[in-house]
């Protein structure tokens, strides 16, 4: 998959004609930039121009570790307690950046000031941390939208068992209790499930966040002392339990992450499906998913109190303070997020992260119906997206609550007793850590 995946892109690269001109020939010259970065089927395309940035300049990019984030971000924490930061190029995301303050160094003296100007100015604020600019974009600005099997809502006998059953008619649906509705209708274990979704890390923690201000709540309070212990956490958590006791999500779900999520869907066994950008190139791809010409997009749907789900954050490339060539590591970062690599990378479904080529993905999108449906869903989806808290204790939060989470889920504490036990223990995290 990964090798077509690349072949794909060499040749979307040779017939775009991608420049390089704009890098001094040679310029690093015998400089070697070790690299962490992030590893899965949405990511890997766009370092195939790699070696485009080493032709230009004589420099070398030894990638030293490829994984998911949440191994990258353990591993970056092992770094810094050993001290053993001397490599260069790291990948970041806005949701994880505010736990290494001291990690990575200001981009702000290293990058041109005209390249930083073509982001998205909200990108570059959020990316901006205690005054330093930690990272550059990337074309994976992040929030989810509703993937799902078209041909489901054209069979007529569906259509009336559903409406006989529930009382309404089958549609794509707009709420999150129509989607627990319709998850249930269309499982057929163990070969049909009506959804999935990420069971641990960050991955259910972001989704119980978004479903929880959905819902009306909001996971701190301004203090940042824990507030999901509420009606409206409540309710979303109830909402996991309740696919999984109803046998419409995978019983392995609760070790889901990402890839396993996008694979499911492309594999065909899964009605329903909230899931991230970069997927949609992927998902109606004849030689990689079998749901290929058979996906329908539409925005996220929205929960009790109105509100559309609706986390966001997007990816990017630091160079750490300790990098003995960060005006190296700095060019790389600049050329793998600069408009011919956000074209490229945008080109399988990804959301560019400047605004140019938000210009050039619409444009390029018009005569591709898919295409156009899919730009339609995720920026209906991103006029009411939302950022993680801003604390630098979100994933450790996120550590102590997402066992709690698969708790409930699996009938091993009630909801309440869980929602309860991830508030105490969340409570003595920022205590400790001197918050309130």
């Amino acid at each position: 998959m990964k090798g077509r995946v690349a072949s794909s892109v060499l040749a979307l690269a040779a017939g775009l004609g991608f420049a390089t001109a704009a890098l001094a020939d040679g310029e690093y010259a015998g400089v070697t930039i070790e690299a962490k970065l992030i590893g899965g089927q949405q990511y890997e395309a766009l370092y195939a121009r790699i070696a485009d940035w080493e032709k230009a300049t004589g420099a070398k990019v030894n990638i030293i570790s490829q994984k998911n984030h949440f191994e990258l971000d353990k591993e970056y924490k092992a770094d810094i307690a050993a001290g053993t930061t001397s490599w260069c190029v790291g990948s970041n995301h806005s949701s994880f950046a505010p736990q290494y303050p001291d990690l990575f160094t200001d981009l702000t003296p290293l990058v041109p000031a005209e390249s930083v100007a073509g982001f998205v100015p909200a990108n570059i604020t959020a990316a901006t941390i205690n005054g330093k600019l930690t990272m550059l974009p990337r074309a994976q600005f992040d929030v989810s939208a509703l993937y799902y099997q078209k041909s489901l809502y054209a069979d007529p006998a569906k259509a009336e068992a559903f409406k006989t059953k529930f009382g309404y008619d089958l549609a794509v649906p707009e709420t999150w209790d129509q989607f627990r509705d319709q998850a249930e209708f269309f499982a057929a274990p163990p070969n049909f499930y009506g959804t999935q979704y990420a069971g641990k890390d960050e991955a259910i923690n972001g989704r119980f966040y978004e479903l929880v201000v959905a819902n009306g709540g909001k996971m701190f309070n301004d203090d940042m002392s824990p507030a999901f212990n509420s009606a409206a956490g409540k309710e979303a958590l109830q909402w996991f339990v309740d696919l999984y006791k109803a046998g419409a999500v995978p019983p392995g779900t609760t070790n889901y992450l990402w890839d396993d999520l996008g694979n499911g869907f492309a594999s065909g066994t899964i009605a329903l499906n909230l899931d991230w950008p970069g997927w949609s190139g992927f998902f109606n791809d004849p030689a990689a998913s079998k749901v290929a010409g058979n996906v329908g997009v539409a925005p996220a749907p929205k929960g009790s109190a109105g509100v559309r789900t609706g986390w966001s954050g997007f990816h990017g490339f630091s160079v750490t303070e300790g990098c003995a060539t960060k005006e190296a590591a700095a060019s790389l970062v600049d050329f793998l997020t600069n408009e011919d690599s956000q074209k490229l990378e945008s080109a399988a479904g990804p959301l560019p992260s400047r605004t140019a080529v938000w210009a050039y993905v619409k444009d390029q999108a018009k005569a591709d119906p898919y295409k156009t449906e899919v730009l339609a869903a995720f920026e209906e989806t991103a006029k009411t997206a939302f950022p993680v808290p801003p604390t630098p204790y979100w994933i450790e939060s996120g550590n102590l609550i997402f066992p709690e989470l698969q708790a409930a889920i699996l009938g091993d504490k009630t909801v309440d007793q869980a929602l309860q036990d991830a508030s105490d223990a969340v409570d003595s995290l920022m205590k400790e850590n001197g918050v309130y």
